[in-house]
């Protein structure tokens, strides 16, 4: 396997299991925050939310096969507009502030204060960004591909919904810094 792509697949094997991890752990350890973790999102759009989430989710897969598999590596600038280490940069910019994004908000559930308000809003925005510019790789990429390219746009629209519209924008709304 070539090296590129094997740091891809250490970076999301690594940063996923971090993020599952700071859920099994914030939720074994501290069983009282899943109530606090949605704040005052009204219920009608928590629906909303647990349908996003398992459709984000799984719109991960189809764009990180596409970019991280399918696409050659010495036409990858010119069919994403970014090298593929901005694309493992993307990666990281998701999945590390991603780990730490639920460990923080327990902390502020438990300890309320201004500059964790912050950090917390600060992380989800860095997700965020991070979405974005692989968004605008895979759109890319599905321009100088096949149709089916396509697809995992439609499938990452809703990861990118997920984190930053709904993490970094709607979902803080409903929090209030200390």
């Amino acid at each position: 396997m070539n090296p590129q792509r094997r740091s891809l697949l250490l970076l999301i094997l690594i940063g996923g299991s971090g993020v599952l991890g700071s859920y099994v752990l914030a939720f074994a350890y501290q069983p009282a925050i899943r109530s606090g973790l949605w704040g005052g999102i009204p219920e009608s759009l928590q629906a909303f939310y647990t349908v996003n989430m398992l459709l984000a989710a799984i719109g991960f897969f189809p764009t990180t096969y596409l970019l991280g598999v399918k696409t050659p590596l010495g036409r990858f600038a010119v069919q994403t507009g970014l090298s593929f280490d901005a694309m493992i940069g993307a990666y990281a910019t998701i999945l590390l502030p991603s780990a730490l994004w639920l460990p923080l908000t327990a902390f502020y559930i438990q300890n309320p204060s201004t500059a964790l308000w912050y950090a917390i809003r600060l992380d989800l925005l860095i997700v965020g960004a991070g979405a974005t510019g692989l968004g605008y790789m895979v759109v890319r990429r599905a321009t100088h591909g096949p149709l089916l390219a396509w697809g995992a746009v439609v499938t990452f629209f809703f990861f990118w919904l997920q984190t930053l519209v709904l993490d970094a924008l709607v979902w803080p709304w409903f929090y209030h810094a200390t």
